[in-house]
């Protein structure tokens, strides 16, 4: 496995996400191991298409639509078909320096007929009048092309009567709100995870008590009592521990305390980790727990690549807690007070700065798709091209077994109510 691939999220003003982006670099061109030419070849083949046809859209977007780019090569020869993926799930993607010919107005129609959705990104030449606009779906629009003023508002409006609009590389939370309230249109950039500078959102009860039960987890020993008192005061941590411990060996359970002691500290460390990250993020968009999971099996499954293998848990909690300001609405040095973290972890996280930092930096980098900073890195840290690409995918692996397991606790506790009645 030697392809760069990652999934960018598409927001609605709700801050939903709706679908994702594929963005993938075959890793060995990136980093100079085979000759960059354009050729035939090089034009038909796409590595991300193929690792999407291996993994299936899910891992990648929890079930949402997968937006993927595709060229003229691509289309002619009838790739998105190919890929056996359904159509409601695949919007393709056009350059909108794609020259609107027969041949390509008539595969185009083809994906219509068969439930694909095409996108455009950027403007296309003559807009309107063009030919191919009357067959695509979406407009994906950068922002930095353009200035953000009324008369761009305006514009966006007039065309969102067309077509669905998605505006792109917006960079603040600031320049989202302005731009939130735009009819039928999707957000993406990194607006939603950037980090709080500024002021002290007070922390909810809820909050407070699942910050209090991951500093006892995170103790070498911790005391399952203690453990079982923590949770017994939130009723949603209760349920969801109950739920897990059914999934995993359903049983009569007659307290909490009971369940704790079942579980034994290993078990009751693995569900609260996940728990309570998706607990903490609750009143954000998804995305934030996503990606702090993302980032906690990422990181920890880079520990071998980064010669850390022995701070393999450190680093979990590194991932885990990177967005920990934006769920707690508070600068990071006031954050971090809140859990029982490392020295090595909090100056990743507070000074960006330390060992550890140097593998969330590359985190930061390959999320955002910047292949340029990606293939610096595996150079200067040495980093074995095969080893960070399949850290990436078991992430997702991962998490997707995660989101599995929690659906199958749903389902479980939806039919024990069932049977009651």
């Amino acid at each position: 496995m030697k392809t760069f691939i990652v999934a960018i999220p598409f927001f609605d003003s709700d801050m939903s996400v709706s679908a994702y982006r594929l963005n993938s670099r075959s890793g060995q061109k990136l980093l100079g191991m085979l000759v960059d030419e354009m050729s035939m070849s090089d034009a038909v083949l796409s590595p991300g298409l193929d690792l999407v046809k291996t993994l299936g859209v899910e891992p990648l977007t929890g079930g949402s639509p997968l937006f993927i780019d595709i060229n003229e090569y691509h289309l002619l020869m009838r790739i998105p078909i190919v890929l056996d993926i359904p159509p409601e799930m695949l919007v393709c993607i056009l350059s909108n320096s794609v020259y609107p010919d027969d041949a390509v107005l008539e595969k185009c129609t083809e994906l219509k007929e068969l439930g694909f959705k095409i996108a455009v990104d950027g403007l296309l030449e003559g807009h309107t009048k063009n030919p191919l606009f009357q067959l695509i779906d979406y407009l994906i629009i950068d922002i930095t092309d353009f200035t953000i003023d009324k008369k761009f508002k305006a514009t966006i409006k007039t065309l969102s009567q067309l077509k669905q609009i998605i505006l792109t590389n917006i960079p603040e939370m600031d320049i989202f709100d302005s731009l939130s309230g735009l009819p039928n249109t999707l957000y993406c950039g990194s607006f939603f995870s950037q980090p709080i500078t500024k002021g002290a959102s007070k922390i909810s009860p809820i909050k407070i008590n699942a910050l209090t039960l991951l500093k006892r987890i995170s103790e070498e020993d911790f005391d399952l009592g203690d453990i079982a008192d923590t949770i017994e005061r939130d009723p949603s941590l209760s349920i969801s521990l109950l739920r897990f411990l059914n999934t995993v060996m359903p049983r009569k359970i007659e307290s909490i305390r009971n369940a704790v002691a079942i579980l034994g500290q290993k078990e009751v460390k693995r569900w609260a980790t996940a728990a309570i990250s998706i607990q903490l993020a609750d009143d954000k968009p998804s995305e934030v727990s996503k990606l702090s999971l993302i980032r906690a099996r990422f990181a920890e499954n880079l520990s071998k690549a980064f010669n850390m293998g022995v701070f393999a848990p450190s680093l979990f909690m590194m991932g885990l807690f990177s967005l920990l300001d934006v769920i707690l609405e508070r600068p990071m040095e006031e954050a971090v007070k809140e859990v029982a973290l490392d020295e090595g972890v909090k100056a990743a996280l507070m000074d960006q700065s330390g060992d550890f930092y140097k593998v969330l930096e590359f985190i930061h980098a390959y999320e955002h798709a910047n292949w340029d900073e990606i293939a610096i890195q595996m150079v200067t840290h040495n980093l074995d091209l095969e080893e960070v690409t399949t850290a990436f995918v078991d992430a997702l692996v991962w998490y997707k077994a995660l989101l599995d397991a929690i659906e199958v606790e749903e389902e479980v506790e939806e039919e024990n109510e069932k049977k009651k009645k």
